[in-house]
């Protein structure tokens, strides 16, 4: 348990990130020889200051031999990866226990020298405003941003006391280890409630279910959009925020809404699909705004959000969007996308098995949310000195 109290800023002393390693894994300048199955190899847009650990996302992969023979060394247990390049330059995430990747060019693994200091501590100054706004500073492109390893005998790091160390390292890690446990918590969940929508509607499907088309399911609302420009967003940053959303991800936050409930969000124009055809899906839930470059769709019963969500998911899309260039669906070509006339029944016992599955998810981004606000707000105070706690 701890206690948090706040004495006041205070200085500590500070340690060069040169000083607190024992050794730096590093594949940088080196492109390792790819597969399609086999060892995932972890890019740097697989690690951010969000997330415990990296992501899995748009993963390659290498053979055994070449995780044997190829690297120069790998990252082990509790080292702390670090990005060195590109937008996501400066990040930095925990390696689990086990390992089951390899890191590519462009990042390094820290291993702690825990003599020195307290891996935990370090990895949450990593994160802090003061050493991340220390990383830009030193960035050495004119283009694209990067940080040589060589520059660490250059970024300063917070030093206080070893007991101060350990309670800021322990205090940032259990709150982002709970987030961690609930995100897992809804990748489960998630997982569970689309392997019984591909079991039932995919799998098992029948031959004899009437073809339909998705604008007899969905009501979309897209005339009730408001673009605003960035100024107008700007004016309207005062009191309280609710998002606001573009081409199916928040873009701002601003002080009023338009929509209040549950939707999904489709790309209208720019990166509307993956590279396999999957379109770019979002739920929006609460008080929100939404511009004009984002579909706005919500299930007519029975069919509910969650069940048009697991369709639209695994349904290729590349034959309704248009545009050589910049990629677009239209909402007349959205609503002529194929989908089958479900058995009702089935569409009912699906929605009562996974709707208190989808409960317990938006609990859980709630309790997220909170915690993410919590950690977020604390690092700073916490590696000022303006807070203290103590185990």
């Amino acid at each position: 348990m701890s206690n948090v109290v706040s004495p006041g800023p205070v200085t500590w002393q500070e340690i060069a990130l040169s000083k607190t390693t024992k050794f730096v894994v590093d594949n940088r300048g080196k492109t390792a020889p790819t597969e399609k199955s086999g060892i995932p190899l972890i890019a740097t847009n697989c690690i951010n200051n969000e997330n415990l650990y990296p992501v899995y996302e748009n993963l390659r992969y290498v053979s055994q031999e070449t995780y044997d023979n190829w690297f120069r060394s790998h990252p082990k247990p509790g080292d702390i990866l670090l990005t060195l390049k590109g937008s996501q330059n400066g990040a930095a995430c925990l390696v689990p226990d086990p390992v089951d990747f390899v890191i590519a060019q462009d990042m390094v693994a820290l291993r702690v020298d825990e003599e020195v200091i307290d891996p935990l501590f370090l990895f949450a100054a990593l994160r802090s405003d003061v050493v991340q706004a220390q990383i830009k500073n030193l960035d050495v492109s004119g283009v694209i941003p990067h940080l040589k390893k060589s520059d660490f005998d250059k970024l300063m790091l917070p030093y206080p006391d070893r007991d101060t160390q350990r309670s800021i390292g322990q205090l940032y890690f259990s709150i982002s280890k709970k987030i961690d446990l609930l995100r897992r918590q809804n990748n489960t969940l998630e997982a569970m409630a689309a392997s019984l929508f591909r079991q039932w509607f995919v799998e098992e499907a029948q031959v004899d279910w009437e073809d339909g088309t998705l604008g007899e399911v969905v009501e979309i609302f897209d005339g009730q959009r408001i673009p605003l420009s960035k100024m107008e967003r700007d004016e309207k940053k005062d009191g309280q925020l609710y998002p606001y959303y573009g081409a199916a991800q928040i873009m701002d936050y601003i002080n009023d809404y338009i929509f209040d409930g549950e939707y999904i969000l489709l790309g209208e124009d720019g990166t509307v699909r993956t590279d396999e055809g999957y379109p770019v899906l979002q739920f929006a839930t609460g008080k929100f705004w939404v511009n004009n470059h984002a579909h706005v769709l919500q299930a007519k019963a029975p069919y509910s959000n969650f069940f048009l969500w697991n369709y639209l998911s695994r349904t290729n899309i590349d034959e309704i969007v248009t545009g050589a260039v910049q990629p677009k669906i239209n909402q007349g070509n959205l609503k002529s996308l194929a989908y089958p006339r479900f058995p009702k029944n089935l569409v009912v016992e699906f929605n009562g098995i996974t709707e208190p599955m989808l409960a317990s998810i938006q609990h859980n981004k709630k309790q997220v949310a909170g915690l993410e606000k919590l950690r977020d707000t604390l690092l700073p105070k916490l590696m000022s000195g303006e807070v203290r706690v103590a185990y």
